[in-house]
């Protein structure tokens, strides 16, 4: 649930204060209320501010901690015991350190998801808006299984799509280093053979330029290379550049299909997670919306969202779209009017995950011969650039 900061006057007229956590600007206002305070100004919390004083921790520290708190629980072991042992087994002192203050603060009569909101470099939005309704609800040990098993499974289908870039990644970098090598360094031993001669072939004089051009201006292309990527960095943290970015992103041929996949089996998969744990549809969309890592898809869902509210189910908005697969939205479809969306909402992530995992496969033994092809015809070309004038000579000759 979000913070947000607030400014108000007491009856008495006195200015106050402070940050409350709420589900909208509206229910923070109409907490202020309820505590007898006029509301002046309400406004969103910096969520960067707010965290700058909380430790990062990995998804892969945190997932046990679920597993571990939820089996205690089930165990019948109080709850600030079992934060005493998982936080005596952690391994790590940031880890140790949250769960400290996780600790002190349900001593103190916070509940487990308030404490947890307090550190959202260690417990992610999704963790602690389905902690907090199986607090409520009265099945916060199934809850603690649900996010661990979500965690788990966003966890490993991360390390696979990493591990699979892996070595086209450093196909490239040893054919820009080997490349950059031959040009910078090579090149310049046998330039002086061809000093003398003014009817060096083309490629020749390309070569040429482009070696003297690197060792002469070299830092000065880097510095401008840099200052281009720093710029369109820039841009594309902006809202206007993030949400062309991703539109392009999203169009690429290749890469499109992937990344759109990812997104929309992300998006599936939290939603199914949050429903399954209690959560509001309303708030479950925000939360999921928030999850795609896709601007163009956030604002579909935060669309279908409205569209809710005002008793519309959410396949229309998705369809109307285009954004989202068309056998996605029938799914979805179906699921509505038969009741069972978060089931269904789950089977549709597993589908995506394991034909994205297809894709990618396919796409890195795709990259893979072309990297090897395109190192070796770069190679080629410099080789042959150097070897154009012998022949020419040996041929004139």
């Amino acid at each position: 649930m979000p913070d947000f900061a607030y400014t108000a006057r007491s009856l008495t007229g006195q200015l106050v204060e402070g940050t409350l956590s709420a589900g909208n600007e509206r229910e923070a206002i109409s907490s202020l209320s309820a505590k007898e305070l006029f509301p002046v100004k309400v406004s969103a919390a910096n969520k960067r501010a707010a965290a700058s004083g909380s430790p990062r921790v990995s998804s892969k520290l945190v997932s046990p901690v679920y597993m571990q708190l939820a089996s205690l629980l089930r165990s019948g072991v109080p709850m600030l015991r079992s934060l005493q042992v998982i936080r005596q087994q952690a391994s790590k002192p940031a880890l140790r350190l949250v769960l400290e203050d996780i600790e002190s603060r349900v001593e103190d009569g916070a509940t487990l998801a308030e404490a947890m909101a307090r550190h959202p470099r260690a417990f992610p939005e999704l963790a602690t808006s389905v902690v907090r309704a199986g607090g409520e609800g009265g099945f916060l040990e199934q809850a603690l299984d649900q996010v661990a098993a979500f965690t788990d499974q966003q966890e490993d289908l991360r390390s696979k799509v990493i591990g699979a870039m892996v070595y086209p990644a450093v196909l490239v970098l040893i054919g820009v280093v080997v490349v950059n090598g031959l040009i910078i360094f090579a090149v310049p031993m046998v330039e002086d053979m061809f000093e003398s001669r003014g009817d060096l072939p083309l490629l020749t004089r390309a070569l040429l330029f482009t070696s003297e051009t690197l060792r002469t201006y070299g830092l000065l292309v880097t510095a401008a290379l840099a200052g281009g990527f720093l710029a369109l960095r820039n841009w594309a943290a902006t809202d206007a550049g993030r949400l062309r970015a991703d539109a392009i992103r999203l169009r690429a041929p290749l890469l499109g299909p992937i990344v759109r996949s990812l997104a929309v089996g992300r998006f599936c998969r939290v939603l199914g997670t949050l429903l399954k744990g209690g959560v509001p549809i309303v708030r479950s969309l925000d939360i999921a919306a928030g999850s795609t890592g896709s601007p163009v898809l956030a604002g579909v869902v935060n669309e279908a969202a409205e569209n809710i509210q005002a008793g519309e189910p959410l396949a229309d908005p998705l369809r109307s779209s285009g954004q989202f697969p068309t056998d996605v939205v029938e799914m979805v479809a179906v699921a509505e009017q038969s009741n069972n969306l978060e089931v269904v909402l789950d089977q549709i992530a597993n589908s995506l995950e394991k034909s994205t995992w297809r894709r990618i496969n396919l796409l890195v033994r795709l990259i893979e011969p072309l990297i090897l092809v395109a190192l070796a015809a770069a190679v080629l070309l410099v080789a042959l650039a150097l070897l154009l004038p012998l022949i020419q000579a040996s041929t004139l000759g």
